[in-house]
């Protein structure tokens, strides 16, 4: 396990005043006392309106409103030598809806990133659970403080088990002490202290122990509720302090105003130790159970302070076995009861203290840093893989180690037993749509990619799953193949598109060349031939490249086809006619607009004119492919597929999004047929720019798949990806990526040095 000397913390940092700043600080000292060679820093969030005095370790500092801050603030930890970064999350510390700017910073990082999420959500809006479920993906490990955390991001969000780390809020070191020389020291002597402490917002609760006051007073009129904090700063600003006036007059209405004492103090952390040290029983009244992780009880808590609480999350976890006493939400009476029982039982009371305060010695913040050291050092294991997204295309061609490994959990996860499903709900196969023939042949490409040196093969099983749905889609009557089967497994249709049929032709001439088994190649070589009699009728020059492509592979397995090597020559004849016919100077296509498999056409003439030494087809389409190259590059120079919103746009511009996997696939295959044709360096560079596009170089700086399920999103919304990842998406991915590692295999083996002969 390596170690890591650099760690960077992203959180509120004081003297911002609230729960976030307090613990970003603890953590980043404890971790920094931990050895004396590790640097940190903080990187602090700064609401929109407001400055503040940070201390030296804040080196740089977040204005949540300002995208360019994000984006400065991801240059400053990528070139400064940080080896981990710590980001601490909470609804409503960073900009943008649900705090989506975060991404900004987040997706430009080059280094592991380990997540602590203060809140987990049961119930999220879509919004909330796309920036977690974003957040979750770009993160090496996921740190929540309670075992509830585990739960749901397990059922609610479908992150990994081994993703998950549980780390306990920090504490600080105390000696269990007894009360009466803090209390002397702040002016409580003679009375039982009872203390809640943070910043005051209505969730608090503090009104129903006002409630609690009288019937506590009954058998203790000396009590003393003592509240201390600050108004929260965003309450403060809507509505000045009308609340902690509100409590006022509520204490005044009880008839307990003399026992209720307000300290509106945001304290120091030993002026607030002092102030827990002081108190007979600690309280926290939260009226929602919804709250993961509350600073103020851990801190009591590991002070070794009875503890009296509402049962929200952490409260539940913390305090069960007897180590505190939880009453209902909202229930003035339960609370003053149990209250009452414990400033009148000494020995109840300080049998529950040190209960407390023994449960609570793996919770110091010595112990804290050294769980989180540990998890920042194996976070580099996870990591490697997430780093290729952010490498320059150089390194990606140079470094045979570079590409993404072949993950096919989602893939298999999308099949059954009759083949690919088309569609999913998320990464949930969507029975609802069944299947069709267009992805069926697309897995049937994958499964030979993967006969390639280097890759594992699919079970044999599936292969020949794929293979028979081609072959239940044929349909001798009508001379072509099916499409659509719903998933009770009839067909929706007699025959499908043209293209769909030439896309199934692509998958059998692959088939027939490259399969690991005999009888299967046979099989594939002669449906083949059966099918591509209709060919010669179609009118979709797209059908006429997938055929071409399949045409490539098939000649080769069957060199002595002589009416398929006249159907290759007149598709493409006829390719090289609609371009002729509509390209101009400022318009290189085949045709008047652009949809989609666009890089299909180029890369169908490139490969037939290589097969046949035709070069009027390979400089059609060497040149068709870098004039749509340019049309798919970004201002920033990364790779924009052509919008499905703009398909059949007539010679306008192009449209943005919606971005889809297709495209990406299709320009990979496109430029690894250029660079066998012209030997250019830049075709190689031009796909691995493109296959960044799936990782997250692309305009929202969002990876589309799971480098560790091989999933892959549906596209790219304008302001968000798909999150649907149905078989066409994932099918791409697998396909551009086989093409990629070919890529960075065949660089390599050219890089050896030759042997040395004797």
């Amino acid at each position: 396990m390596a170690a890591v000397n650099r760690i960077a913390f992203i959180g509120n940092s004081l003297p911002r005043r609230c729960g976030i700043a307090t613990f970003t600080t603890d953590l980043q000292s404890a971790v920094a006392a931990s050895r004396s060679d590790l640097e940190t820093v903080i990187v602090a969030m700064t609401d929109h309106g407001q400055v503040y005095d940070y201390p030296a370790t804040v080196g740089v500092e977040i204005n949540d409103d300002r995208q360019d801050d994000y984006v400065r603030a991801a240059a400053y930890l990528n070139i400064g030598g940080f080896e981990a970064v710590s980001l601490q999350h909470e609804f409503g510390i960073f900009g943008g809806e649900a705090g989506g700017q975060i991404m900004a910073l987040l997706s430009r990082l080059t280094i592991p990133i380990v997540t602590t999420l203060h809140t987990v959500l049961s119930e999220p809006t879509e919004a909330q659970r796309d920036v977690i479920t974003r957040i979750v993906e770009c993160s090496s490990k996921i740190v929540v403080m309670a075992e509830k955390g585990r739960e749901l991001l397990r059922s609610v969000y479908h992150v990994a088990d081994e993703k998950i780390e549980i780390i306990p809020h920090g504490i600080p070191e105390f000696a269990f002490v007894e009360p009466d020389a803090a209390k002397a020291a702040l002016g409580f002597s003679n009375k039982s202290v009872i203390l809640t402490f943070g910043l005051l917002s209505p969730n608090k609760g503090i009104e129903v122990m006002i409630d609690a006051m009288p019937s506590i007073l009954k058998t203790r009129p000396d009590a003393v509720y003592v509240v201390l904090g600050a108004t929260h700063p965003n309450l403060v600003r809507d509505r000045g302090e009308a609340y902690r006036e509100s409590l006022m007059a509520h204490a005044r209405q009880a008839g307990v105003e003399g026992h209720v004492v307000f300290l509106d103090q945001f304290v120091d952390k030993k002026t607030l130790l002092d102030f827990i040290s002081m108190s007979d029983v600690y309280v926290t009244p939260y009226l929602s159970e919804a709250q993961m992780t509350s600073g103020t009880l851990a801190y009591s808590f590991g002070l070794g302070k009875a503890v009296v609480s509402t049962p929200y999350w952490h409260a539940r976890e913390l305090l069960a076995e007897g180590r505190g006493i939880l009453v209902p939400f909202g229930d003035a009476a339960a609370l003053g009861i149990e209250i009452a029982k414990l400033l009148t039982n000494d020995v109840l009371r300080q049998a529950m203290r040190k209960r407390a305060y023994s449960s609570s010695r793996a919770m110091t913040w010595e112990r804290t840093a050294e769980r989180y050291m540990s998890v920042f050092e194996n976070a580099g294991r996870r990591h490697r893989l997430k780093t290729i997204a952010r490498m320059d295309t150089g390194t990606l061609l140079r470094d045979s180690r570079a590409p993404p490994e072949m993950q096919l959990g989602h893939f298999l996860s999308m099949c059954d037993d009759t083949g690919l499903f088309q569609h999913a709900v998320h990464s949930v196969p969507d029975r609802a749509h069944g299947y069709c023939v267009d992805d069926n042949a697309r897995a049937l490409l994958v499964a030979c990619a993967l006969n390639n040196p280097g890759e594992e093969r699919l079970p044999e099983a599936l292969t020949a799953r794929f293979a028979a749905f081609v072959q239940h889609a044929w349909n001798p009557d009508t001379r072509r193949f099916r499409n659509f089967m719903g998933f009770n497994r009839c067909w929706l249709e007699d025959k499908g598109s043209e293209d769909s049929h030439g896309r199934t032709l692509w998958a059998l001439g692959a088939c027939a060349l490259t399969d690991a088994s005999t009888s299967r190649r046979s099989w594939a070589a002669a449906l083949f031939s059966e099918a591509m009699a209709t060919v010669e009728d179609f009118r979709s020059p797209r059908a006429w490249a997938f055929v071409l492509l399949g045409l490539d592979a098939y000649c080769s397995a069957v060199p002595g086809d002589v009416q398929a090597t006249r159907l290759r020559a007149v598709l493409a004849d006829r390719l090289i006619l609609i371009f002729d016919t509509v390209a101009t100077g400022d318009w290189v296509w085949f045709e008047d607009g652009l949809a989609y498999d666009n890089a299909r056409l180029p890369q169908a003439l490139i490969i037939t004119g290589l097969a046949s030494k035709t070069s009027r087809c390979v400089n059609i389409g060497l040149e068709s492919l870098r004039w749509l190259v340019k049309r798919q590059t970004s201002a920033k120079g990364q790779f924009r597929p052509i919008g499905t919103a703009g398909f059949g746009d007539r010679r306008q511009p192009s449209q943005a999004f919606d971005q889809q996997p297709l495209e990406a696939a299709a320009t990979i295959g496109a430029c690894l047929a250029a660079w066998r044709a012209d030997h250019d360096v830049e075709w190689k560079a031009e796909a691995a720019r493109v296959f960044a596009w799936f990782l997250g170089s692309n305009d929202l700086s969002a990876s589309l798949v799971d480098l560790e399920t091989g999933s892959c999103r549906d596209g790219l919304h304008p302001d968000r990806p798909n999150e649907n990842r149905g078989g066409e998406s994932v099918v791409s991915y697998l396909l551009g990526l086989s093409e990629i590692r070919q890529i960075a295999r065949l660089s390599e083996s050219r890089a050896k040095p030759a042997p040395l002969v004797a």
